[in-house]
């Protein structure tokens, strides 16, 4: 009876919105992306209590592939002793956070450009910026100029697809029309939840399992641009497990919340491409929809399509973010963005279960 119910509720917070889609890809000879580190529970308490007490001696904290450690970028020596000491790995660069939220800040001004995003990526110390296909051949151009001015700190990707949240229409989870994904499961007391991407909850109020069905949820908060994160309560008196969907009969246990950190394992389950897997690659991430920026987002090589808005980026039993959008997937890499869930899990005052 347990997994009957725990079926159905899966069913019914894999939700909705208006159509979009992925743009071309190719499915020839992209190289298989490196799996990421699996990061355990200090490092991830590290990861956040590190940089915080450092401000701006730090340029972020990442994981390498080849050793599993966290490694803690600084500034000078005494940042360093003080990251050795608390059992991480320090390693000296030129540019502090700072710096980098300065090129960002330029970037912003100078370069704000519908397709493009920006974030930090700490194993290089740079701004990692990505156009997409539709920026064009003028505005690839400024986008060099600009860069070119910030003395190495920002690097200039081009990507396939077209730079969206995935959004669609048709049969799955219904609000006006419109599908998305559900992430977590999230309560306040004894009422239960679900949060989402707010682009979800901005089109619709009311939720339902089918096309034309029962609602299920109705929205209590929704926020975009700026954020990507929505919040629904359910109204049919269920008491919905804490779980996410895996798609192949199982259920993955969602039992607290995190950071995510660069070079860490991720995955995402959503309701059209199911469950995908890839590596954190920026945070702090700046990204130039075209219905206005949304910002603090997290970037990773995880493979989405449209319906997937909304759904759950996680690790393990660790709730990461909830997925954004994408500029699609070349061979088995992606792009996918997602709003950290913390910061929703904050703004809602609501708790995993």
């Amino acid at each position: 009876m347990r997994r009957t119910l725990r079926a159905r509720i899966c069913l019914s917070v894999v939700l909705a919105l208006p159509a979009a889609g992925l743009g071309p890809g190719t499915a020839a000879a992209a190289p298989e992306p490196h799996p990421g580190v699996t990061p355990s529970a200090m490092q991830y308490q590290l990861h956040s209590t590190l940089e915080r007490a450092l401000g701006d001696r730090t340029a972020g904290s990442y994981l390498d592939a080849e050793t599993d450690e966290l490694v803690v970028t600084v500034t000078d020596e005494a940042a360093a002793d003080q990251v050795r000491a608390v059992g991480a790995r320090a390693k000296i660069v030129e540019h502090s956070t700072a710096e980098l939220e300065s090129a960002m800040a330029t970037l912003e001004v100078r370069a704000k450009i519908t397709g493009t995003s920006w974030g930090i990526d700490p194993s290089t110390n740079q701004v990692a910026v990505e156009a997409d296909r539709t920026v064009s051949a003028g505005s690839m151009a400024l986008l060099r100029t600009v860069a070119a001015g910030l003395g190495g700190a920002v690097r200039i990707k081009r990507v396939p697809g077209v730079l969206k949240q995935e959004v669609l229409g048709g049969d799955a989870i219904h609000g006006s029309g419109f599908r998305c994904s559900a992430a977590f499961n999230v309560s306040k007391g004894t009422t239960r939840y679900f949060l989402t991407a707010g682009h979800c909850t901005d089109g619709a109020s009311s939720w339902s399992a089918t096309s034309r069905g029962t609602v299920i949820g109705t929205r209590e908060g929704t926020s975009f641009p700026t954020d990507d994160y929505g919040i629904v309560r359910y109204t049919d008196g269920t008491q919905p497990a804490g779980d996410v969907n895996l798609y192949d009969g199982g259920h993955q246990d969602i039992t607290s919340a995190a950071d995510a950190i660069v070079g860490q394992a991720i995955k995402k389950s959503g309701s059209t491409s199911h469950v995908t897997s890839g590596t954190v690659t920026a945070v702090n991430v700046t990204v130039n929809y075209g219905e206005g920026p949304v910002y603090n987002m997290v970037r990773t090589t995880v493979c989405s399509a449209g319906g997937d808005s909304g759904g759950a980026h996680f690790a393990g039993s660790t709730a990461l973010g909830i997925h954004s959008g994408s500029a699609g997937c070349s061979g088995t890499e992606g792009s996918a963005i997602h709003q950290p869930v913390k910061e929703a899990l904050s703004a809602y005052g609501v708790d995993l279960y």
